[in-house]
């Protein structure tokens, strides 16, 4: 199906991101040439980002995609400040391999720190190249024009333009160099909180289009043989049953699928089959994982070293040793990987569910032996990715598929597949050995990390005598490590590492008889993370002195991606259950400019709506390679009942460049809560996650 919507259809109606339209409506360039070298491999030509209609609409064209983060509402305020034009005259166009300019994908939180000041780049050459544009109509010297919303005029003749009428929706010729972005002090847009949201509309009304959600004619849907356990060999098949039912049986190399044009009938199909496998015994499990991490992971590497680790032993007059553990933990996305694939006269079109289009056309091209040129990705909205759907093996098996049969199909996980296909948060082992001088400072700190990785695992605080060490990570682990696939999720590494560090800082405490936050003042020179923490501790109030104190009080801080953030956390703990109840979280943030504040308290809150999992419930059990995840009964996510009363501090700072906002809020949660049981019990959880049984076996060892 190839629906005909043209341009100034497109411009008349557009309010947020769109699936459905066709690829030469805009003729948007995306020359390869143009673009730079190195870790940002953007376009330098502003065209590929913006194009004005007639009518003065401005459409905006990115290859990142929308997660639910914001993002088509915070690149629409970077281009409209910068072009000077009204917020609502931008149209997103977003995730389209067709018509937007090549993206690495959107994840590590780029949008803001990396693509925002490309984006800004590209608006304000083409307001400098339109104000001179607009000299030679009007007759008038540069600097005697004006330009708001979109027109420019010349108060001296009473005459204006607009700039739908300078450029009438073609491509702008001419280039400027070196021009300058607003400084915060103009900012009208930017770093302020618009009425809506581009993508609100669509949302609440449920207009919004998901990979899921497209529907083409003659569609087949397919339910494809999943495995028992990750390494189990096939031995034998029988899909003579699943044949009776009407559905098309396809294998493919070690592909067996099933396919009818109702899903239904594609389900009952799939259950129909008979298979039988060879079951690995590993002996690994959720319970052994953490030695087996230890014994066949990689020899540990450098992350970091400073001073001398025998110097620190010596002016050490006690030291602690702790061991901190993470469990495996899903992305349980609200969507499931998902994907539509059609092919038309040799040409592929993908609708996805993906974080990253433009790998998934080149991983769809390379699967089926054509050119990129001939393979064109659509992500649309995404129902949740945090780094799980950075790839997308589902519109791979799409594409195959829809080649084979001749037909478009469609592949939607469901949850259980989604579960045992998921790239996990590895789990992880860290091991911490430090030393206190006789004055309560820290001499010594020996940091080493199994599984996680190296993100956030040096130490924030100035320690004279440091070194850190890690073997494997979310990526690039060799075989054997893990027994399943382990990839990036919300703030990778982060999360485990700030657990263990931040915890280890209040156990410090406890060793010198200091007070949690006076402790860490002690040993932190970062000017911001010390407002930061300041400004976060007389919100929450907290009362200085050691701990435990039986309030129930914590705090945990860190910096990823240049953003600082602390959060305090105050609990209440049963301890005869062992159930521990979040009653309250202030978390304060500084990123430097924020775009949308009002954005990135949304941010915020949902990064500690999902740190309570990782928390408190979230972990994937598992025995010999077989996923014992089925669905929600079998794996807590966080519910609204849980939600303690969430406070949020954003530090204005709109003179440092923008940092990460989407991660960064998370990455205390773990160690503030576990602090603030250890003050609320006297006894201290070193693993993640704080189940009941961690809190009662915690209790009993005293």
């Amino acid at each position: 199906m190839k629906p005909e919507v043209t341009r100034r259809d497109f411009l008349a109606t557009s309010t947020g991101l769109f699936v459905f339209f066709r690829a030469d409506a805009f003729q948007v360039e995306q020359p390869e040439a143009a673009r730079p070298p190195g870790r940002l491999p953007f376009p330098t030509d502003f065209n590929a980002y913006l194009r004005i209609s007639a009518d003065g609409r401005v459409a905006c064209f990115t290859g990142k995609v929308e997660l639910g983060q914001g993002a088509t509402t915070s690149l629409a305020q970077c281009l409209a400040e910068e072009l000077d034009v009204p917020y609502d005259s931008v149209d997103m166009v977003m995730g389209d391999t067709g018509l937007c300019p090549f993206d690495m994908g959107t994840f590590g939180s780029m949008c803001s720190p990396m693509f925002s000041p490309v984006l800004r780049a590209a608006g304000a050459e083409a307001r400098a190249v339109l104000l001179r544009m607009a000299a030679e109509r009007l007759g008038a010297p540069l600097e005697r024009l004006e330009v708001k919303a979109g027109v420019i005029a010349d108060p001296a003749q009473s005459k204006r333009i607009t700039y739908g009428e300078l450029v009438r929706g073609q491509r702008i010729e001419r280039h400027l160099e070196k021009v300058p972005v607003k400084a915060p002090a103009a900012f009208e847009v930017i770093h302020h909180s618009p009425e809506h949201r581009k993508d609100g509309f669509e949302k609440v009304t449920g207009k919004a289009r998901y990979a899921g959600d497209i529907m083409l004619p003659g569609m087949l849907c397919a339910r494809i043989l999943t495995p028992p356990a990750h390494g189990a060999m096939l031995k034998s098949v029988d899909t003579s049953a699943a044949e009776k039912t009407g559905a098309r049986v396809v294998k493919d190399g070690g592909t067996i699928a099933v396919l009818h044009a109702r899903r239904d009938v594609a389900d009952r199909a799939l259950g129909l089959i008979q298979a039988q496998y060879d079951r690995p015994r590993t002996g690994v499990d959720d319970q052994s994982i953490f030695d087996h991490l230890q014994k066949f992971g990689p020899p540990l590497e450098p992350a970091g070293e400073s001073g001398s680790l025998a110097e620190g032993e010596k002016l050490a007059a006690s030291i602690v040793e702790q061991t901190y553990l993470n469990s495996y933990v899903a992305h349980a996305s609200l969507e499931t990987h998902s994907a539509v694939a059609q092919i038309e006269g040799g040409k592929v079109t993908v609708w996805a569910s993906t974080q990253a289009p433009f790998s998934v056309r080149g991983a769809v091209a390379q699967a089926l032996g054509v050119t990129q040129d001939n393979v064109r990705v659509i992500a649309g909205y995404v129902g949740g990715g945090f780094g799980g759907k950075s790839a997308a093996e589902q519109a791979v098996d799409a594409a195959r598929l829809a080649r084979i049969t001749g037909r478009p199909v469609q592949v939607v996980r469901d949850r259980a597949e989604e579960f045992f296909y998921d790239t996990f948060r590895p789990a992880a082992v860290v091991k911490i050995r430090s030393g206190l001088t006789s004055a309560g400072k820290i001499a010594l700190w020996d940091y080493r990390v199994w599984g996680a990785g190296n993100g956030g695992a040096r130490t924030i605080y100035d320690v004279p005598n440091q070194r850190t060490l890690f073997s494997g990570n979310w990526q690039g682990n060799p075989p054997g490590m893990h027994p399943f696939s382990v990839g990036p999720w919300r703030a990778p590494s982060a999360n485990t590492n700030t657990f263990a560090n931040e915890s280890h800082m209040d156990v410090l405490a406890a060793q010198a008889g200091k007070d949690p936050l006076e402790f860490r003042l002690d040993h932190l020179g970062d000017a911001r993370l010390r407002r930061l923490l300041q400004a976060a501790a007389a919100q929450f109030g907290w009362t200085p002195g050691p701990r435990p104190t039986g309030r129930g009080v914590g705090m945990a801080c860190g910096i990823y991606s240049n953003t600082r953030v602390a959060g305090f956390a105050e609990v209440e703990v049963n301890k005869l259950s062992g159930h521990v109840r979040v009653k309250r979280v202030v978390i304060a943030l500084d990123q430097g400019l924020t775009l949308n504040p009002e954005g990135m308290r949304q941010q915020m809150e949902g990064s500690i709506t999902m740190g309570l999992g990782y928390t408190l419930s979230e972990e994937v059990h598992f025995r010999d390679g077989e996923v014992l995840a089925r669905n929600f009964d079998t794996y807590q996510i966080p519910r609204f009942s849980w939600l303690p009363k969430i406070e949020t501090i954003l530090i204005d700072n709109p003179g440092a460049p923008a940092g990460a906002g989407g991660e960064p809020p998370i990455i205390t949660t773990g160690a503030s809560i576990a602090n603030a049981v250890f003050d609320a019990v006297g006894a201290r959880v070193f693993e993640l996650p704080i189940t009941p049984e961690c809190v009662k076996a915690a209790l009993q060892k005293g």
